[in-house]
């Protein structure tokens, strides 16, 4: 049996290091240029250099995403960009215009070229024409069927990458217009706003507006429920698929600590013992702020599997504190939501110890004894027995 490779996404440094240290064997990235995720922090070609530096130290992979589809205007620099990314030595590029990979092929040849899942590819014909292009992996279709993977991994002799985990686009992912026409921010050049989030009244042609959906006085939207193929992971792993994806580049370091913490034990377990302990998946719900389903992984999508006249979101309130150091038996961390003594917490950390108490004294930064914490990125102190690891977080149990 093949370890499949856990890819978790980065949005800056910080969250770089952070998927890394709590399991991934790489992180997916964005520059400052020619990537979709434009609202997110994204790394200058220098953060670059110091993100490939610390995953090569940790033994992990790093590959930027140049995944926008160019207009004429949008080619200034790209070669230039390219040269400095096979310069600093980044482990892959993520591309959707076959623009890219011409660049790629003909200035930075010693790059692999992975083919974005903005290509839609979902047939074995797609992935055979970009591997006479010299592309060493396909991110394959968001749409793609077990059904379909298992034909795709029998007739393919390129690498293929899944996506098992995060939000799902409405339409194919990252070919819908409807941000181009409502906000004039182009979806295949970095500016979704997640038009199909939004909140919308509905009308009929004859009627007139309609009434609110439900007692909640509830708008109607039309995103999908989020993909969490964590139970499926073992067929994926005996399938042989080469890259488990994970997405969210905007999503918070708790997010991607818990999400890849979690997804590394499965991964790790299911491999050495042939099976993994299921009490794991009541993790991911404590990051998750969306409803779950399993996407197009076992059938087609359905009603059911969409979020229509419900967000359903419900931020996470357990995240209370990021650990920077243990000095002189007592927890130093920061602190990023409202606790209090007397709650009771969790700590987890990068080497997957995990640790369940009640709160029974904290300190301020000036070691005076407080019973609220509720000042934001405040120092509390926490005295602890065990030594806990930097990088370590504390959560409430609710």
């Amino acid at each position: 049996m093949i370890k499949p490779e856990l890819l978790a996404p980065a949005g800056d440094l910080e969250k770089l290091k952070i998927a890394i240290l709590y399991g991934a064997d790489a992180v997916y990235i964005g520059g400052k240029q020619f990537s979709l995720r434009s609202s997110a922090s994204n790394f200058a070609l220098e953060d670059i250099e110091q993100g490939v530096i610390f995953a090569h130290q940790h033994q992990a992979k790093v590959y930027v995403v140049v995944n926008i589809i160019f207009h004429n205007e949008d080619l200034a620099g790209l070669k230039e960009y390219l040269q400095a990314l096979e310069k600093i030595k980044v482990d892959g590029i993520i591309c959707a215009d076959v623009i890219v990979v011409k660049y790629l092929n003909q200035y930075a040849p010693s790059l692999p070229i992975h083919i974005s899942t903005q290509q839609s590819i979902t047939n074995s014909y797609a992935i055979k024409f970009y591997e006479k292009l010299n592309a060493t992996r396909i991110v394959l279709a968001r749409e793609t069927t077990y059904a379909e993977l298992k034909l795709l991994k029998e007739k393919s002799n390129l690498e293929l990458e899944y996506f098992v985990h995060g939000a799902m686009c409405v339409a194919y992912s990252g070919r819908c217009m409807l941000s181009n026409y409502y906000s004039k921010r182009d979806s295949n050049r970095g500016g979704c706003s997640q038009s199909c989030r939004w909140n919308y009244n509905l009308y009929h042609e004859n009627k007139g507006q309609l009434e609110k959906i439900n007692t909640d006085d509830c708008y109607f939207t039309m995103s999908s429920k989020d993909l969490s193929l964590a139970l499926e992971l073992p067929k994926l792993i005996d399938l042989g698929i080469s890259s488990l994806k994970i997405e969210g580049r905007m999503k918070s370091i708790y997010y991607l600590a818990t999400i890849v913490s979690t997804y590394r034990q499965i991964i790790d377990q299911y491999s050495q013992q042939g099976y993994y302990d299921e009490r794991l998946l009541a993790n991911l719900s404590k990051a998750a702020n969306r409803a779950v389903n399993d996407g197009f992984f076992n059938n087609e999508m359905n009603v059911a599997k969409q979020l229509y006249q419900n967000r359903d979101e419900h931020p996470t309130k357990e995240f209370i504190g990021y650990v920077l150091a243990y000095e002189n038996k007592m927890i130093k961390l920061e602190q990023r939501n409202y606790f209090e003594k007397g709650d009771h917490v969790e700590l987890f950390g990068p080497n997957n110890v995990f640790y369940s108490f009640v709160i029974d004294k904290m300190y301020d930064e000036d070691l005076n004894e407080i019973t609220i914490a509720r000042h934001p990125q405040q120092i509390i102190y926490l005295p602890f027995e065990n030594e806990i690891v930097q990088h370590s977080m504390l959560r409430k149990i609710i």
